[in-house]
């Protein structure tokens, strides 16, 4: 006979908060005591999406979650192990009765895990609660009334995390217990000057000075690569991560609009918010574009990687200025707007011809806030393999002339530019011999020649993916629609 005590468990996923979080919510209202657990799963550590950046901005969520959870006298567990060994050697020391978690949409590594898991709480009698995730609705099509159920999800209360003083939480000495039997995550991480800080305290910093006042010019400065960097939100990471939700985002949004004249930017920053979700949302429903294209008369185009060019892409050295102060930015600070999140990716695809699947987890492992649902999508769309109509095929030349005119951006990021004139800051390749030695400048040696002519390869690329695109039809790759729910 089973003698074990019954328990229930949160399952910590990209939802690193306690309020408004409905896994939490849900677990609150059982009689069972509560453990709440964190897995550092090693498959997912070894994928080549994650980097340590984004480890370390999960272990800082974490701390933060300790500090509060104390007054619980209970804090998270962070165990490292794959899912299916922590909860086989959980259900040895206590019966599981449920585990609430959100539904997390993610990587195939992720997808065919939680598959896994559900079969293992089916037959270990285990009641698995999903909560919708920021209004992404599970086994739904985006097409019809997502739009109004999304709204109806952003308008609903908050959830508060107000556990009653009756209900208990497994205890520091009880957690201490199991921590015996496991491999315990240190979740210490050395200080960054430059890359944002996890946890909802920091979150709620850079939430409270947005909306008193750098909301102000965010119509006028999202797109500018340095001043951009102070008008955007910065919210992206801790709602990538689930510091923060969206619901809590939405709303004071709506709240704010209500007390200032200028509304034009809190409309386009909820219009972002439901831009945001709309994207995940897809991806949830038609899951293939880890690594598959999304439209199959792609497959033709074939792109054989070169070690060059993607060193040089990747080191910020390709020779063309905006390029390479964006790829050394997003090395150093994990973010670069949209703007320049699209110019990289379109100058690796199309200019360098090279694979959008390098792009793709080169890039992801940068971005602090890396949300596959975003993500994946937006690289196949900026190298032109979806079945959009459109080949954005940006010039980043053009691009610095319109968004950072004096070329402040440029000499912050590749500083060797610092002494020239702001129109060879842009273009230094244009550079005579004698005005080379004019301004103590050697292009080759103080700074590298560019490594293709991006006039030369546009042409190329537009007739290429045109050709494929006009005699292909391609067709949207639907193999995987609504696997989730398989």
């Amino acid at each position: 006979m089973n003698n074990l005590d019954n328990i229930s468990v949160v399952w910590f996923k990209r939802d690193l908060r306690l309020h408004d979080n409905e896994a939490i919510f849900n677990a609150l209202q059982t009689k069972e005591p509560l453990l709440l657990v964190y897995i550092f799963e090693p498959s997912l550590h070894e994928d080549a999406h994650y980097s340590e950046r984004h480890w370390d901005f999960i272990k800082q969520s974490l701390l933060d979650l300790n500090h509060k959870l104390s007054n619980c006298n209970t804090k998270v567990l962070t165990v490292e192990s794959e899912v299916i060994p922590f909860f086989s050697f959980l259900l040895s020391h206590y019966n599981i009765k449920s585990v609430f978690s959100h539904q997390e949409t993610g990587i195939d590594k992720t997808y065919v895990r939680d598959k896994t898991f559900r079969r293992f709480c089916r037959n270990n009698s285990i009641q698995w609660i999903e909560n919708v995730n920021n209004g992404v609705f599970r086994g739904r099509n985006t097409e019809g009334n997502w739009s109004d159920k999304w709204l109806q999800y952003m308008k609903a209360p908050q959830l508060d995390f107000l556990p009653e003083k009756e209900h208990r939480f497994l205890h520091f000495s009880e957690i201490a217990n199991l921590e015996g039997n496991l491999i315990i995550k240190n979740l210490e991480t050395k200080d960054s000057k430059v890359l944002q800080k996890g946890g909802v305290e920091t979150a709620k910093e850079y939430f409270r000075s947005f909306f008193k006042e750098r909301y102000i010019n965010y119509a006028k400065y999202t797109a500018s690569s340095a001043l951009g960097r102070e008008s955007y939100s910065r919210l992206s990471p801790y709602l990538a991560w689930g510091n923060l939700s969206v619901r809590e985002v939405f709303q004071e949004a709506q709240k704010r609009k209500q007390e200032i004249a200028n509304k034009l930017p809190m409309d386009m920053f909820v219009s972002r918010l439901k831009w945001q979700a709309h994207f995940i949302q897809k991806f949830e429903t038609d899951n293939i574009m880890t690594e598959e294209k999304v439209s199959l008369g792609h497959n033709k185009l074939k792109k054989q990687l070169s070690i060059k060019y993607t060193i040089a892409w990747q080191e910020g050295k390709t020779g063309y200025p905006m390029i390479d102060a964006s790829m050394r930015c997003l090395k150093e600070t994990g973010y670069l707007n949209f703007k320049m999140r699209a110019m990289v990716v379109s100058f690796f695809t199309h200019n360098l011809w090279q694979p959008w699947q390098e792009a793709s987890s080169f890039l992801s492992r940068l971005f602090l806030d890396f949300e596959p649902g975003i993500h994946l999508p937006q690289t196949q769309i900026q190298a032109a393999i979806s079945d959009t109509k459109t080949i954005k095929n940006f010039n980043p030349t053009k691009i610095g002339l319109e968004y950072d005119p004096m070329g402040e951006f440029i000499v912050q990021w590749v500083p060797e530019l610092k002494n020239l004139p702001v129109d060879f800051r842009h273009e230094p390749y244009k550079m005579s011999f004698i005005e080379q030695k004019l301004y103590n400048f050697n292009l080759g040696k103080d700074y590298p020649e560019p490594v293709v002519d991006i006039r030369s390869t546009k042409k190329r690329v537009s007739d290429v993916i045109w050709d494929v695109k006009d005699s292909n039809k391609p067709k949207q790759n639907k193999s995987f629609n609504n696997r989730l729910n398989n």
